[in-house]
């Protein structure tokens, strides 16, 4: 019986076990079958490839992440405020200088919020979006006022003059470098202010040594009275020097101080000051070509235009070769059929063209800037002239106060050379004429 048992549990334990066997096989075969296909047999030996793929990608993005870091830090600790914005304005990230030059204390890293509700600038809103419409860089200049909930500390908070850059970025993104002007603007100012206080304290001296010179010039005679001279030109080089920078510094400060305009007449007035330099303007032959419309009129401040034209047509008399002409051209931008009465008159361009050495390319975007020295060939000092004190001796301001004044007016003002003649070519724009007549009362 034992023996029975014996053989009946082991038939029954090895037909269990094909059992599972014949189960197992037919498992397998589901599982192989699909790959027996032609492409299975091909996709095979690119796995081990594949997984070599996978983890360079993996290495690429960890390498990426940790430059985006590095990045990030250097942005962190750059002079210059960086932000950066989404395609619906929302403030994706910003470094530390930017922080503290929008006074983003609301916001903290990984924090996304609308732009505008952390920065109340409508003007770097502006511009973002032009920067993202166009998909071009942009700057843009304003000033900045932060905004204060505390009340106590209002008074402390300066507005800032800011400089923004945006470029356009992927995904309708946008980034802004910021730039602080607020200090070098407060650095020039605290300079200017110096400057004017020193020419201030100048002028009473120089006044009390021209006198003294003009007693010597009185009590010698040729040719030691030569270098009492020389001394007179000097000390009126300096008395104007001081008096071009105080006017300059406070048209400046003020572009529209004491501008006591009127109807003045262009024509006119070119004549009269061609009148004051012929003096100077026969000692080498030159001579003036006036063209363009007779009887213009613009509201200007008579005095300050006259000094404008006074400083423009000397230096063409200084640097205009011997027997040449210095041409005055004027022209009316546009014209209209009919003019109600006092009715303002489209603008007017006034072309100053001599025929000297003109600008060097370099030197044309500065010519105007104080005390710019650029191309020696018309830089260098006008010639001396023993047997004149009265000659207009140049002290480096003169462009600038006359862009000062025109600024003033409301117009404008460009150095270009001539494209016929080679030389020096003044553009000038006024905004506005006047009716052709000098009886009305332009007050």
């Amino acid at each position: 019986m034992f023996l029975l048992g014996f053989s009946l549990g082991l038939a029954v334990g090895i037909g269990f076990w094909i059992w599972q066997q014949v189960q197992l096989n037919r498992y397998l075969e589901r599982v192989l079958k699909p790959l027996n296909s032609p492409a299975a047999k091909v996709a095979l030996p690119l796995i081990p490839g594949l997984r070599q793929e996978i983890t360079m990608v993996k290495e690429q993005r960890q390498d990426l992440q940790q430059s985006l870091e590095t990045y990030q830090e250097l942005l962190d600790f750059a002079p210059l405020g960086y932000l950066q914005v989404d395609e619906e304005n929302q403030l994706l990230w910003c470094n530390q200088q930017a922080r503290e030059i929008l006074y983003l204390e609301r916001w903290q890293p990984g924090q996304v919020r609308l732009l505008l509700e952390l920065v109340r600038s409508y003007e770097l809103d502006r511009l973002i979006e032009q920067t993202r419409d166009c998909q071009q860089p942009r700057v843009k200049e304003w000033v900045f006022h932060p905004p204060c909930e505390n009340p106590a500390v209002m008074l402390e908070i300066k507005s800032l003059a800011i400089r923004a850059s945006s470029f356009p970025l992927s995904k309708g993104q946008v980034g802004v470098f910021l730039e602080n002007r607020q200090p070098l603007l407060d650095m020039n100012q605290v300079r200017d202010r110096s400057f004017s206080d020193l020419a201030h304290e100048l002028r009473t001296p120089l006044t009390s040594i021209r006198l003294v010179v003009e007693t010597l010039q009185n009590r010698l005679e040729p040719p030691l009275n030569r270098w009492v001279n020389r001394l007179m030109q000097e000390v009126d080089r300096l008395i104007n020097l001081v008096q071009g920078w105080l006017e300059l510094t406070q048209m400046e400060t003020d572009p529209s101080i004491r501008l006591q305009q009127e109807a003045v007449e262009v024509r006119s007035l070119i004549t009269s000051v061609w009148e004051t330099l012929e003096p100077l303007a026969q000692k080498q032959d030159l001579h003036l070509k006036y063209s363009g419309a007779e009887n213009l009129w613009i509201k200007a401040d008579r005095s300050r235009i006259y000094q404008v034209f006074l400083n423009l047509l000397d230096n063409s008399i200084k640097y205009s070769p011997p027997c040449t002409t210095i041409e005055v051209q004027t022209e009316i931008l546009s014209t209209k059929d009919s003019l109600p009465k006092n009715s303002p008159l489209p603008a007017l361009e006034i072309n100053i063209i001599d025929c000297g050495v003109g600008f060097a390319e370099v030197d044309l975007p500065h010519v105007f800037e104080r005390f710019y020295r650029g191309d020696q060939s018309r830089a260098r000092d006008p010639v001396e002239d023993s047997n004149s004190t009265t000659a207009i001796v140049g002290s480096g301001l003169g462009l600038a106060i006359v862009r000062q004044i025109v600024l003033a007016h409301g117009g404008s003002i460009k150095a270009m050379n001539h494209p016929e003649t080679g030389g020096a070519w003044i553009q000038l724009h006024f905004p506005e004429m006047m009716a052709n007549t000098p009886s009305q009362d332009y007050s």
